[in-house]
């Protein structure tokens, strides 16, 4: 690929994630306001001065228009895993990484609470929610397992997995009482106690 194609290409994929952005935006702002099922793609084209056959262009489905930033996350979170001491164990070490969740949260505390009241009313999106998280969990694994010493290697990855699977689990429990007692209380603290809960 020549130079110049790169920087085309470049161009076209940072045009592309920037459109998709705006979407995503606009269309969470929708879901919001006045409720995921109630709320078309038209009215989402409308709102980005698009058709909706060119919405569908950049997302396959509504769904993919609030989940679709999670696989970004999920990198963040592995990218957080692995710059964690290599002295912690495995669950400490999660523990650790999900600050960057928790941090993202807190800087948009109410949105996040919008966003974690939608999930919680909306059957679809809680599913495509657990594909995403599918998706971290492969992303997490690798880094998990780096930190398990002893035994074979198939029982070493199934342990990695059990690990990483318990604490997502634990992250989706917190978030959603943390979400139906109104956003009070410190979303860490509830964390901390279901992984707790989860190792003894």
């Amino acid at each position: 690929m020549t130079p110049t194609r790169a920087r085309g290409s470049g161009l076209r994929e940072l045009t592309r994630r920037t459109v998709r952005a705006q979407i995503a935006e606009r269309a969470i702002a929708l879901f919001i306001a006045q409720g995921f099922e109630e709320t078309t793609v038209e009215q989402i084209a409308t709102e980005v001065g698009m058709s909706a056959r060119s919405v569908f262009r950049y997302f396959d489905t509504k769904e993919d228009m609030v989940v679709g930033s999670m696989l970004e996350s999920g990198v963040r979170l592995a990218d957080a895993l692995a710059a964690r001491p290599a002295t912690e164990d495995p669950w400490r070490a999660l523990r650790g990484a999900l600050d960057v969740l928790l941090d993202a949260i807190a800087a948009d505390r109410e949105g996040s609470l919008a966003m974690a009241r939608m999930f919680a009313s909306t059957p679809a999106l809680r599913a495509a929610r657990r594909q995403k998280h599918a998706q971290w969990r492969e992303l997490l694994v690798p880094g998990v397992l780096a930190r398990l010493d002893g035994g074979p290697e198939e029982t070493r990855g199934l342990r990695a997995a059990a690990i990483t699977t318990a604490v997502l689990g634990c992250v989706e429990v917190s978030v959603t009482r943390w979400s139906e007692a109104g956003g009070t209380g410190r979303l860490d603290a509830l964390l901390d106690t279901a992984i707790l809960a989860v190792r003894e």
